[in-house]
């Protein structure tokens, strides 16, 4: 088969096009996977260029375990495809069945999403044209989305619906969302929505039009003062920051949380090392909360809220397989809003 291995850290140039991998076998309890679509991550580019770090060392070369990683590998977590090869203990009727894939493989409770296997990263995934996951992993869609839109939402709605599940968030609160042009901060923004509650986002001026038209009722500038950006739209202070951004922007992000907030993060793109006075959090009874990939029951909420509509995916660009790296600098530039997506 067609397939992009990853056969060290680096940039792009680690990545390598082949057509002579051999196909993989649906074994025990799996089906194969023939991919329609599969969607890049930031995932993808931190565990390609080795970006996790260490307890002991923040610059040290790891994958997302924070431990050492195989190559090559196959990335490519998000996945959306046909059926096309079931092993055994597994219903042939299930071939030809069109599916979206939960990307987190593993058994037990959600304190095993700390060890997981996280499909492209310690199991081959998608950027091929075939993959083998538990059978119960692929779950089956309907609706009128295409393989390209169903292939945005597996790690960033499942996270997005991870992070809104720990925080809390109640119908009638108010949610601000960083980074809302991107998979997760988009999700998060419809999810939000869905669940009742008022939506201020946060993104560059130029993609605010966009943001608006999947539901956020407020879009203030990414580099405006925050305390003031939210006092010109008549907001104080919100019930919960949904934050995948950091860096400067932390200690503000703090200060408009009302007393009794919650901060959950799950990502920081702006900078991971921030500081912060701790007498805002004790004085204000904050909560801070770390959220990262989604349990099972997520993914099947997010399946769920597909069937029911709630999505309007934003489907940035569309690449061939062979042009994954191109992807993966496009992604880098941070240009653009929703999710970039390959096709084998």
């Amino acid at each position: 088969m067609k397939a992009v291995l990853l056969t060290r850290y680096g940039g792009p140039e680690a990545l390598e096009f082949r057509t002579d991998v051999p196909d993989p076998v649906a074994g025990p309890g799996e089906v194969r996977v023939r991919v329609r679509a599969a969607s890049l991550n930031n995932t993808d580019i931190w565990t390609r260029e080795g970006a996790y770090g260490s307890p002991d060392d923040p610059g040290a070369r790891t994958g997302w375990r924070r431990s050492s990683f195989g190559f090559p590998r196959i990335q490519g977590a998000d996945v959306a495809g046909e059926i096309d090869q079931v092993g055994a203990g597994v219903s042939p009727a299930r071939l030809g069945e069109r599916v979206l894939v939960d990307p987190m493989i593993y058994d037990g409770g959600e304190r095993a999403l700390v060890t997981t296997d996280y499909l492209g990263s310690e199991r081959d995934g998608g950027f091929a044209e075939l993959v083998t996951v538990p059978a119960r992993n692929a779950h089956a869609v309907g609706g009128s989305l295409s393989f390209a839109e169903l292939a945005t939402l597996p790690t960033a709605a499942t996270t997005a619906m991870r992070m809104l599940g720990r925080a809390g968030l109640r119908k009638g609160e108010t949610v601000l969302v960083t980074g809302a042009s991107g998979g997760v901060g988009s999700s998060l923004v419809q999810i939000a929505k869905a669940l009742g509650a008022r939506v201020v986002a946060v993104a560059g001026a130029a993609k605010h039009p966009a943001i608006r038209d999947i539901g956020a009722d407020e879009v203030v500038a990414r580099d405006a003062d925050l305390p003031s950006a939210l006092a010109a739209v008549g907001i104080d202070e919100v019930d919960v920051v949904a934050d995948v951004v950091a860096g400067p922007s932390y200690g503000d992000l703090l200060r408009v949380l009302a007393p009794l907030g919650r901060y959950v993060v799950a990502g920081a793109i702006a900078g991971p090392l921030v500081e912060t006075d701790l007498r805002t959090v004790y004085l204000r009874q904050l909560t801070l909360i770390g959220s990262s990939f989604g349990t099972h029951e997520d993914f099947a909420s997010v399946v769920d809220l597909v069937g029911r509509g709630a999505f309007r995916p934003l489907v940035a660009a569309r690449y061939p397989l062979a042009d994954l790296a191109a992807a993966q600098q496009h992604f880098g530039s941070k240009d653009f809003v929703g999710k970039l997506v390959v096709e084998p």
